[in-house]
């Protein structure tokens, strides 16, 4: 996502390269203050209240917040006697989170204790641990999936191109009208109005993932290939024009485009998480 996940310019995987004489350390991580007011929620509580919250990007990992002691609620943390090794930011010191008697997140919290001087900015700084609480906010807006990537960017056009989509010997869609989806670290994804393929071909498969940038995300079969199609049934509203629209796996599928078949491109395999928080798919189409 962004600088650290899938192709970005912190991943293990990255498509381009610094122009730099020297070769870069294979794992970079960078650090930067969110500005944005985020708060955590647990047992019905405000545990953390934050404007200072940093974002740590770490190779093929989500951004992570972590916010200033002074900024979580007093008596929250219970320190644990659990320390593990950071291969770049030292030992790290594990916590309960305590909201009350009856709701203990065990390991729900960390902190970095054994910082090299050069990441010194995450000095005193706690992360908790994005599922073990109940929820995550940017304002009063829930925030769900993991910290948002302010260098994640998604843009969605409009094109003519002719865009043919088969499977074996049948004929699947046929569209000179697809929208192209842009998105940060990703190959183009097309989509195809439902009035230019054939529905009957698509069969349903019991799985739904979750981005959290589009929104709630459904898979089709087609014939013996399964999860040859998505579809995002009501897509967040900053990419509601893919709403319904299918996108077809060039992999999976035969899609070609003005007469090219498509391919996926080496390193963008998708790693699915399923709903937040053992959300269900009522709880985040509501949030």
């Amino acid at each position: 996502m962004g600088l650290s996940w899938q192709q970005g310019p912190l991943s293990a995987g990255a498509l381009g390269r610094f122009l730099v004489p020297e070769p870069l350390p294979k794992r970079l991580l960078f650090v930067e203050r969110l500005r944005r007011r985020m708060r955590v929620r647990f047992a019905d509580r405000w545990i953390a209240d934050s404007e200072q919250v940093l974002l740590l990007f770490e190779p093929a990992r989500y951004p992570v917040a972590y916010f200033p002691e002074a900024d979580v609620a007093s008596g929250v943390l219970e320190r644990t006697e659990h320390v593990t090794q950071h291969a770049d930011l030292g030992s790290t010191s594990w916590y309960s989170v305590r909201a009350d008697e009856q709701h203990i997140a065990a390991r729900g919290a960390w902190r970095h204790t054994g910082l090299p001087a050069h990441a010194s900015e995450l000095q005193g700084r706690v992360a908790f641990a994005w599922r073990a609480m109940d929820a995550f906010y940017e304002e009063d807006e829930r925030i769900v999936g993991h910290a948002a990537d302010p260098y994640h960017r998604i843009d969605i056009r409009q094109a003519s191109r002719h865009l043919v989509v088969s499977h074996g010997e049948r004929a699947i869609a046929d569209t000179r009208r697809p929208l192209v989806l842009y998105e940060s670290g990703f190959a183009p994804r097309w989509y195809v109005p439902r009035a230019d393929f054939d529905e009957s071909a698509l069969v349903p498969v019991k799985l739904q993932t979750f981005c959290p940038y589009k929104g709630l995300c459904s898979y089709y079969a087609i014939g013996e290939a399964r999860q040859a199609a998505w579809s995002y049934p009501d897509a967040y509203p900053e990419v509601r024009r893919i709403s319904g629209l299918v996108s077809f796996e060039p992999d999976i599928v035969t899609v070609h485009l003005d007469g090219v078949q498509l391919h996926l491109e080496p390193g963008q395999t998708v790693v699915p998480h399923g709903p937040d928080r053992n959300l269900d798919v009522a709880e985040i189409v509501r949030e």
